[in-house]
Formats: structure tokens, sequence, C-alpha cells
């Protein structure tokens, strides 16, 4: 844990494959550190969470809103590799985030829940910020489920090139590989 919190990146790398080996024996020291006031402490407390196969994803969720970028992103990372349908709604939430990453983690994090994300993406493009709409239907692409076509086909009426974009691609990945036109 000293050398994780040393300050020394290489020092902290080289504390993480460590830390993980030892199990759930570390697991309240770093559920300790991700409570740090210092964002570099909480991060590397993630980092090894998320990689580590004794720790539960749901330990990840509360920090998809924690005030530091880079927190956000080893959250949305760790729950990409972690996937749990418990962490839909919070990820969703991360759609809209200001940072572009922390909007392509929760993407990965997303299609990698599959199916059972669909009907809260589908609500995320009828409802939420253009941000959290692009950043559904590109996931909604990915994942494939029929249900996303009503959807998808009338975002093909917007105006927007980037909706368009990936509410076309979700079509053709569905085998849907049509012209679309906008009637005048």
């Amino acid at each position: 844990m000293n050398d994780l919190r040393s300050g020394n990146e290489r020092r902290a790398e080289r504390a993480v494959p460590v830390l993980i080996e030892l199990g759930e024996e570390a697991v309240p020291a770093l559920l300790e550190l991700t409570r740090s006031a210092d964002a570099e402490d909480r991060w590397w407390g993630l980092l090894v969470l998320a990689q580590a196969p004794h720790a539960q994803a749901g330990w990840l969720i509360p920090f998809l809103k924690d005030p530091a970028r880079e927190v956000r992103q080893c959250a949305a990372l760790g729950l990409a590799l972690k996937p749990d349908v418990n962490a839909t709604e919070a990820l969703i939430g991360a759609l809209g985030d200001e940072d572009s990453m922390v909007n392509s983690l929760a993407v990965n994090a997303l299609v990698k829940l599959g199916s059972p994300a669909v009907p809260a993406l589908i609500e995320a493009v009828k409802t939420g910020s253009r941000s959290a709409r692009i950043h559904g239907l590109r996931a909604l692409a990915e994942i494939r489920d029929h249900r996303a076509i009503p959807l998808m086909m009338k975002v093909m009426e917007e105006d927007s090139a980037l909706l368009q974009h990936w509410a076309k691609e979700g079509l053709d990945r569905l085998g849907l590989d049509m012209v679309y036109i906008k009637p005048v």
C-alpha cells in the first residue's frame, strides 16, 4: 500500500499485481484508499479493485460520479472488465458525462452487459442529453438487439448527422442494409 501511495508511478505499478495476488486480504485497505480526498489515491485503489478477480463491481459504481474525471474513467473501465447489470443506471448516466473518455468507456461497459442494458439504452436515446443519445445509439449499434430497430428508424428522420450515423450503423449491423431517404 505504501508503494501504491508513494507518488512514484513505477513503484505503484509494481504494487498492483502484488495487491491483486493478496486477494481479499488487501480489500479493506483498497476500499479505504478509494475514500481518500486525493484523487490519485482513489484512482490507484480503483485500478487494483477493477483488476482484482475477487473484487465486486458494485464497489466501482459510485465512482462514476466522482469529481475527478480520471477516477470516473477508471470506474467505467473497471465496469467494462466486470460487467454487472446493477451498474446499468449509473453507466447510462455516464453517457452524458462531460468527459469524452468516460462516455466511451461507459459505452464499452454497456456493450459488455449486452441485452439487459437495451431497455435503459432505448430510454436514454429517447430522453437523454445529446451526448447520452449519441453514445446510447453507439452502444445499441454494437449490441445488435432487434428491440432497437423502431428507435433507430425514427432517429433516421432527425437532423443530426451523428445520431443518423449510429442509427444507420446499428441497422446495418442488424442486417437491415438499405438506403435511407428522408422525405422532402
